[in-house]
C-alpha cells in the first residue's frame, strides 16, 4: 500500500499537471501546447487510476502490474508526440514540419520494432516487457531527440522564452528518466522506478508552470544570453 511519501508525490505531482493545464488557459495557451496539455491530463488520469487499482488491489497484483506499463507506455507515446509539436515550432519558420512529422513516424515504428524484437525471444516475458522496454527506448530516444532539439535553438537563435524554456525542462527530464532506468538495468533495485521517477514527474510538469507564469508567449530572451554559435 502506498505510504506517506508515495501520497506525498502523487499529491504534489497531480496538482502540478493540472495547474499548468489551469495557466495554459489562463494565458490562451492551451492550442498552442495542445500536446503539453494532452500528456499532463492523460498523466493525471493514469494516476488517479494507478492509485485506485494499487489501493485496491495491492502492488503485487497482476492488474497493477498490466495498468501501470502499459499505462507507462502509452504516456510514453503521447510525450513523444509532444515533443515532436515542439519541433514543429521550432523548425516551423523553416516550413519543414512535413519532414520532422514523418520522420517522427518512422523513429516511432522503428523503436518499436526494436523494442519488439528485444523481447520476442521470451513469449513468457512479452505482455508486459514489451511495454517496459517501449517506454525505456522511446525516454532514451527522446533524450536524444531533446538535445538535437536544443542544438537547433541555439543554432537558429531561438528567443522565445516559453519555448526555450519548455525545451530546457523536457531535456533534464529525459535524462533523469534515462540516468534511472539506467541504475534499475545495472543495479535491479526497482525502489529507484517508485520515488525518483515520480519525484521527476512532479519536476516537469512544475517547471512548465512556473514558465507559464512567469512569462507571455511575446517574452523574448536577449540573444547574448544564448550560446553564441556560429552561422
Amino acid at each position: 500500500m502506498p505510504g506517506p511519501v508515495d501520497l506525498t508525490i502523487w499529491f504534489l505531482g497531480t496538482a502540478f499537471e493540472l495547474l499548468f493545464v489551469v495557466c495554459s488557459v489562463a494565458r490562451k495557451s492551451f492550442l498552442r501546447y495542445f500536446f503539453l496539455n494532452l500528456y499532463l491530463l492523460s498523466s493525471t488520469t493514469v494516476s488517479i487510476g494507478r492509485f485506485l487499482i494499487l489501493w485496491s488491489c495491492g502492488q503485487g497484483s497482476d492488474k497493477y502490474m498490466y495498468f501501470y506499463y502499459y499505462s507507462d507506455a502509452l504516456l510514453t507515446l503521447t510525450l513523444f508526440c509532444a515533443l515532436i509539436s515542439l519541433y514543429s515550432r521550432v523548425f516551423g519558420e523553416l516550413r519543414a514540419g512535413e519532414y520532422v512529422k514523418w520522420g517522427a513516424v518512422f523513429l516511432l515504428l522503428g523503436t518499436a520494432g526494436f523494442s519488439y524484437a528485444v523481447v520476442a525471444q521470451s513469449a513468457e516475458r512479452l505482455s508486459t516487457s514489451f511495454a517496459y522496454e517501449l517506454s525505456q527506448n522511446l525516454y532514451f530516444v527522446g533524450l536524444v531527440l531533446t538535445y538535437i532539439l536544443w542544438g537547433a535553438v541555439l543554432k537558429l537563435r531561438e528567443t522565445r522564452t516559453q519555448l526555450v524554456q519548455i525545451i530546457l525542462s523536457l531535456g533534464l527530464y529525459f535524462s533523469g528518466y534515462a540516468a534511472s532506468y539506467a541504475l534499475v538495468n545495472f543495479s535491479g533495485k526497482f525502489i529507484i522506478i517508485r520515488y525518483i521517477c515520480p519525484a521527476l514527474g512532479c519536476f516537469l510538469p512544475l517547471s512548465w508552470s512556473l514558465t507559464m507564469l512567469r512569462y507571455t508567449e511575446e517574452s523574448r530572451l536577449v540573444p547574448a544570453h544564448l550560446v553564441a554559435v556560429p552561422r
